[in-house]
């Protein structure tokens, strides 16, 4: 290895000049760049630099690796960010100089760079909102939001080597070119009078005319914290955010000028130096001079010269320092989830500075908290007169509640996001509930009862227990979610997406499917609710259910029709005969046989043997619920059953890998028997309609207990 990393073998391979204008050229040329990269120590890395008076001049595997770092493939960036990786952990002190020095340095602000790109595209994804395609909509916000986490984690990554000069540069790129932007823009004076898609900002002087809207900034600014954290960048969050309301609460002076004793001025003019300290100290280790950029000075320039070019009459302090928290206040539902998310965030953050936390005054109040959920009351308490969120609690509690028991109806996944910002602000009151709060929730909590029941006589009532079951670990564990691991992107998804579909009537058992999964997903929220704002179990009533129940105990003569499939050989038993033609040229004798058991029911179609052995092969299996047998109009002895095409297997798969992938609205089929007569006919119809009541009769004794609850009181 040593051999061929000497005498530039390796460097010449890399510098030829090849034509990468298509093919897998380019693919195995950063692969090859990739695997030298791999073999890198702090030995062997010295053999591929050129060195002029102890400094880097030339690093031919660096450079010729991040020519690719935006290539349009995929693996080709792979392998490019798997290479600097590789570099950054084993670069010593010259190797680290010439990386962040230009040009080299540049292709940290490039990346940069291209992750607000990414932002710029999410944007224009969240406004084009209003088109006739939302799934394809819905699929760009994916794409989008897929890209930038995928740069933030490789952002988390350099942080993550631990080298002084990396991480002052990439934390200064990417709080003076995304984070510090977008907050002084969403936080300046006069520049928030309502929250709405509206708002938009331009995040950079050098990008005229390109602007961003709330919903995308604070999604952004979100995913940063949870993401990349780290304490100079999170505490900067912070400081942006109280800033500018401790000045207008008169909390600290509009100069930036020394002051004496221990108020929260003093504190915060405190953190603020420290921040400027922690970079003053990275600098003097050796990288390049940034004192004309100081992003924190520049912050105290920003609101001073903002108060010394307007003034304020106090009312009119008071009406901006509302102003500023009117994004917790929007009447845009994504706007005030995404408001909310970011100052939860901010709250649950480890490195958030313990003078900021002491500083807006945080107690715990119940005992029985988790350290992860005392740590979001922070930026929800208050002290020293000093209210950031705490004083809008029951006016934000009141909007999310208003939420719940909106006509039409949020969809299912906005209300699991509510509940779980309702579950949280409950937390901090300690479940403390107004009565107007009660009505709202009483009225939310019926209408989520009624929908379900509705549900009861839809094509889908025998799966309705084991999707409660199933959905009631799900709500429980979003519920229970902690805010730092919780995506902010349900709230960019709502901009386009939050009411429930207007699924009525006879509709296609997909549609009926997606129906009853947001009737049950909403019942259940409201019942964990409910249980929670009582103290009462959250435990799953349905657990032991098991996810087939058609197991026939006691039948007669073996017949085990748990297991008929197509093409299955099994004694017939009572039946009906009838006729079914399966095309123009081919019609079948055939059995019909319907079985229930428990909350379980089939139909069998069974082939009649040509002698009579009492045995037949199953032609057709279907599910008993949605069949909706109808006698035909013009010919009485034909009988018509809708069958449910629609996969529930496959559409758990689909939906697994991606949300975007859910039902395609599949199109029922439709099966038509002949009887001898119509009398033959009616009977058939009526032995059909009793066995799918007693199907029903079942599944309601699994069900209706959940429904006896009584309404929450005062």
């Amino acid at each position: 290895m040593d051999y061929c990393f000497s005498n530039e073998y390796i460097n010449k391979i890399i510098l030829h000049p090849y034509k990468f204008d298509g093919g897998d050229l380019a693919l195995y040329y950063v692969s090859f760049l990739r695997s030298v990269s791999g073999k890198l120590n702090k030995d062997t890395l010295c053999l591929l630099v050129k060195v002029q008076e102890d400094v880097v001049v030339s690093f031919p595997l660096y450079s010729g690796a991040i020519k690719f770092a935006t290539h349009e493939e995929k693996m080709i960036q792979i392998a490019v960010r798997a290479l600097t990786l590789n570099i950054y952990n084993v670069a010593d002190e010259m190797v680290c100089r010439y990386i962040t020095t230009p040009p080299a340095s540049e292709y940290f602000l490039d990346l940069v760079l291209n992750l607000r790109g990414h932002c710029y595209h999410l944007d224009a994804a969240v406004n084009a909102t209003k088109d006739s395609n939302p799934h394809g909509v819905r699929k760009g916000l994916l794409l989008q939001t897929e890209n930038i986490v995928d740069d933030l984690y490789y952002c988390k990554d350099i942080l993550l080597v631990g080298n002084s000069h990396l991480n002052i540069l990439m934390t200064q790129n990417i709080l003076g070119i995304l984070v510090l932007p977008m907050l002084l823009s969403l936080l300046q004076l006069g520049h928030i009078n309502q929250a709405s898609d509206s708002q938009s900002f331009d995040p950079s002087p050098t990008c005229q005319g390109t602007h961003i809207s709330a919903i995308t900034s604070l999604y952004m600014v979100c995913r940063l914290i949870q993401i990349v954290g780290g304490k100079w960048l999170v505490n900067s969050v912070a400081v942006v955010v109280l800033y500018t309301y401790m000045v207008l609460s008169g909390r600290v002076p509009t100069e930036r000028s020394p002051t004496s004793g221990t108020g929260p001025g003093t504190s915060f003019f405190g953190i603020l130096n420290e921040l400027e300290e922690m970079r003053s100290g990275l600098n003097s280790e050796g990288t390049e001079n940034t004192d004309k950029n100081h992003l924190i000075g520049h912050l105290s320039e920003f609101i001073s010269s903002s108060f010394q070019s307007v003034n304020c009459t106090m009312d009119e302090a008071q009406q901006e320092r509302d102003a500023i928290l009117s994004l917790g206040l929007s009447d845009n539902y994504s706007v005030l989830l995404a408001s909310l998310m970011l100052f939860l965030v901010l709250s649950e953050s480890k490195d958030l500075h313990p003078h900021i936390s002491s500083m807006i005054g945080f107690t715990q109040k119940n005992t029985g908290m988790d350290e992860q959920m005392m740590a979001s009351s922070i930026l929800l308490s208050h002290s020293m007169d000093i209210y950031i969120f705490s004083c809008q609690i029951p006016q934000i509690l009141n909007v999310l509640l208003k939420v719940l028991a909106s006509q039409p109806a949020y969809s299912a996944s906005a209300q699991w996001n509510t509940g779980w910002l309702v579950r949280r602000l409950l937390i901090f009151q300690e479940k403390k509930f107004t009565d107007n709060d009660f009505s709202l929730f009483n009225i939310s909590y019926e209408r989520s009862r009624e929908r379900l029941l509705n549900e009861l006589s839809g094509c889908w009532f025998d799966c309705i227990p084991i999707t409660l079951k199933n959905e009631w670990e799900k709500c429980k564990t979003v519920l229970e979610e902690s805010s730092l691991s919780k995506d902010p992107a349900f709230a960019v998804e709502l901009s386009f997406n939050s009411l429930m579909p207007d699924i009525a009537g006879d509709v296609s058992s997909s549609l009926a499917w997606e129906r009853m999964i947001d009737a049950v997903k909403v019942f259940v929220l409201h019942h964990q609710l409910k249980a929670f704002i009582e103290g009462s179990s959250l435990e799953n009533p349905l657990l032991h259910l098991r996810n087939n129940s058609f197991g026939i105990s006691g039948r007669t003569k073996s017949y085990d029709f748990s297991s008929s499939t197509f093409g299955t050989e099994l004694g017939l038993g009572p039946r009906i005969p009838c006729k079914i033609a399966f095309s123009k040229s081919r019609v079948m004798d055939i059995y019909l046989i319907p079985v229930v058991k428990d909350i379980s029911g089939i139909l069998l179609l069974v082939e009649k043997p040509p002698l009579p052995s009492q045995l037949g092969d199953v032609i057709a299996v279907s599910p008993l619920a949605g069949l909706c047998p109808k006698l035909d109009e013009n010919h009485p002895t034909w009988l018509h059953l809708r069958i449910r095409e629609f996969d529930l297997g496959m559409e758990a798969r689909k939906a697994s890998r991606h949300p975007s992938n859910a039902s395609d609205h599949a199109v029922d089929g439709r099966w038509t028997l002949g009887f001898p007569d119509a009398k033959s006919c009616e009977a058939a119809q009526s032995l059909l309609l009793e066995e799918i009541g007693k199907q029903k009769s079942s599944v309601e004794s699994v069900v209706i207990p959940l429904f006896q609850n009584n309404s929450l009181g005062a």
